[in-house]
């Protein structure tokens, strides 16, 4: 089985600059809100849920972002995420595992998550094999 990667930037933050960003920012406590949800239904125990200290999204006033990832899979960054987000990113990583190449179509995206969507990029193609 793939693993299914969830990168949650834990520097973001509309009150914090980049330089000042800790515990406080609203990306670290995005992502510890997801953890405990997490910890709490083992419905998403399969997701890997990682902190990465910048996805650079903040660089066009950007809050927020979180980055869905899996090998041969398409990967959906998301930025402005709120606390009220975080159902609807756990509900569409399990739409995304479930999916063979991880395109899940627009109108499923669950609640408000369209709106966060900045980007979807395709899978990076195999190898040639020669």
């Amino acid at each position: 089985m793939a693993l299914h990667t969830l990168f949650v930037c834990k520097s973001c933050s509309n009150v914090l600059s980049h330089e000042e960003a800790d515990e406080r920012a609203e990306g670290n406590q995005l992502l510890l809100k997801l953890l405990e949800v997490q910890k709490n239904d083992s419905t998403y125990s399969t997701l890997n849920i990682q902190p990465v200290g910048c996805l650079w999204t903040c660089v066009k006033k950007y809050s927020c972002a979180a980055t869905l990832v899996c090998p041969q899979k398409y990967t959906y960054h998301f930025v402005d995420l709120t606390q009220e987000s975080i159902t609807d990113l756990l509900q569409f990583s399990q739409l995304y595992q479930e999916s063979q190449d991880g395109y899940v179509l627009p109108p499923k995206l669950p609640g408000t998550l369209r709106v966060h969507l900045l980007v979807r990029v395709p899978p990076t193609p195999e190898a040639m094999v020669e």
